[in-house]
């Protein structure tokens, strides 16, 4: 269940976390910017598994994806780069910080790593997936703050 400790250390504990040590109280735009962060960095370690699913079942690992299947593995992806998207509204909101709504930018590079995961790449292929997935969890994070900052 790695992918659930992914996305409550590197999503929710490294956000409001470090909101909370930096100010000495949780907020909810700190909260609520947690679940799509959490869920960027959940997808790289979804594509991995995706892409580690033939060796994995062979060996008898028994990760989230061998546990899923391959099918299933790709709609959570896909739900792991949606829902951030979806979610912008939301957390721009919540603190009244409209120019949080700049992160929507980072959808334009997320449509190639999602086709090729949805168009059935396997192995090498889902290489270059991961690194278009980081560049979206990059993209994404920076526009999020910076457009966050702005309206401060």
């Amino acid at each position: 269940m790695g992918e659930a400790f992914v996305f409550v250390f590197f999503g929710v504990v490294a956000t409001a976390g470090s909101t909370y040590v930096q100010t000495g109280s949780l907020t909810a735009l700190s909260l609520g910017a947690s679940v799509p962060v959490g869920l960027l960095a959940m997808a790289l370690l979804v594509v991995n598994n995706l892409r580690d699913i033939p060796g994995d079942t062979e060996v008898g690992k028994r990760t989230l994806a061998v546990r899923l299947g391959d099918q299933r593995t790709r709609h959570l992806y896909l739900a792991c780069l949606v829902v951030p998207f979806v979610c912008v509204p939301l957390v721009a909101g919540l603190g009244s910080r409209p120019g949080g709504a700049l992160a929507l930018v980072a959808v334009l590079l997320a449509r190639k790593p999602v086709t090729a995961v949805l168009s059935g790449a396997r192995g090498p292929a889902l290489i270059a997936v991961l690194g278009a997935t980081g560049r979206v969890q990059l993209a994404y994070g920076a526009l999020l703050t910076l457009g966050i900052a702005l309206t401060a």
